[in-house]
């Protein structure tokens, strides 16, 4: 009779793997701390079921978490502070209809830090930018997200409806941040110009001509923003075409009747020009310079290739690693981006910033003290009644482009 021997087991050694940590490096704590935050809400949303619709609570819902003793990376990141997440749901949902992947969203956004780039708005807002270029964050007020929160519930549905064609911001997600008990808010949108082409002037157009012209200070910049007064001086025609326009002006139409509705004023058209003959020409000098140094025995910039300006994760394998100046438009990229008519040489970006303005008390007190200075016949003053500067702003952009 055979008897079972009893198995012997090995004794291993277990070596303990201690898991890999994300380290956010950015040159302040607070961008840091939002690297962290983008990277922790993309990872807690990918376990949560997708929703067939969304539902009146998913626009006042929140994701909150704090942040205790963090004792890695103390360099670059505060040892407490708190990430909030607004409408999650949401903005996911508004990420998927605007083509924008939340593996993709939260790679631009934490595998390098965004950098701050200068701003001309007087609301004294901060703006960064992914390290790509696909996208913008910019600081809010605590009263600004509140309006966020109003127009959000509005926002969506005009979005489904349209099946995301619009010229209207591409708002992204919305975050509140604590960082040594002081709150910091932000908002991620698209960037409207190109990840890849030079924008080689930009114009903020309102449609209105009473101060409205880039200031001295502006001017100094290496581009500035120009506005209405400027627009008209230097006899710029937004030339695509009639049938490129009459989408164009639709599309700016209904958007703008949607803004009406919400008594929503001052907004802008962003307008950012591409000339192509200029691109060319700059490319040439640049391969010129390249060959220069490389004769001297130099690496220059151009070839070098730093991640943040030429190389983006999503580029093509087929592309050429260090991108130059291309005179084409990537669709999936250059969302905003109408060529111009063959002569032109142009590749224009256009769309709908500032879109939270409610013609409220404040902005009625404005007008009245502008009508007060500069007369009440005076029609070109910014600030007026929201189907007034409607009007107005349609015409503007109905006569520019052509």
């Amino acid at each position: 009779m055979s008897s079972v021997q009893p198995r012997i087991l090995k004794k291993k050694h277990f070596r303990v793997k201690h898991q890999k940590v994300k380290l956010f490096r950015a040159n302040e704590p607070i961008i840091s701390v939002f690297m962290w935050g983008i990277n922790h809400t993309i990872n807690e949303l990918s376990h949560v079921n997708i929703p067939v619709m969304l539902l009146p609570d998913d626009f006042r819902a929140y994701s909150k978490i704090k942040v205790d003793n963090h004792l890695f990376n103390k360099e670059n990141m505060p040892s407490h502070f708190k990430v909030k997440e607004y409408c999650p749901l949401v903005f996911r949902n508004l990420r998927e209809r605007f083509g924008i992947d939340d593996v993709d969203y939260r790679e631009s956004l934490t595998r390098s830090q965004p950098m701050q780039i200068d701003s001309s708005g007087k609301s004294g807002a901060q703006f960064y930018q992914s390290y790509d270029k696909f996208f913008i964050i910019k600081s809010l007020t605590s009263e600004e997200i509140e309006r966020m929160h109003a127009f959000l519930k509005h926002y969506h549905p005009y979005i489904v409806e349209r099946h995301g064609k619009t010229l209207l911001p591409q708002y992204l997600g919305m975050y509140r941040l604590t960082v040594e008990s002081v709150q910091y808010y932000f908002v991620v949108m698209r960037n409207v110009f190109s990840s890849h082409l030079t924008i080689h002037k930009k114009f903020d157009l309102k449609g209105s001509t009473v101060d409205r012209e880039a200031s001295e200070k502006e001017l100094e910049k290496p581009l500035p923003t120009y506005k209405d007064n400027d627009f008209m001086k230097q006899k710029i025609r937004i030339q695509i075409g009639e049938v490129s326009k009459e989408k164009l002006v639709e599309t700016l139409k209904n958007d703008v009747d949607f803004l009406t509705k919400l008594h929503i004023m001052d907004y802008s058209l962003l307008v950012g020009i591409h000339d192509c003959v200029r691109a060319e020409e700059e490319a040439a000098a640049q391969s010129e310079n390249a060959r220069e140094n490389a004769g001297r025995g130099e690496t220059s910039e151009s070839e070098e290739c730093d991640s943040g300006e030429r190389f983006t994760y999503n580029t093509p394998p087929d592309s050429p690693r260090c991108i130059g100046q291309y005179n084409e438009i990537i669709h999936d990229i250059d969302i905003y981006a109408i060529p111009s008519l063959e002569e032109k040489q142009e590749i224009y970006f256009m769309a709908i910033i500032d879109v939270l303005t409610l013609y409220g008390v404040k902005k009625q007190a404005a007008k009245a003290a502008k009508t007060v200075k500069y007369g009440s016949n005076v029609d070109g003053i910014s600030t007026c009644d929201p189907e007034q500067y409607a009007k107005r702003f349609v015409e503007f952009m109905d006569k520019a482009i052509e």
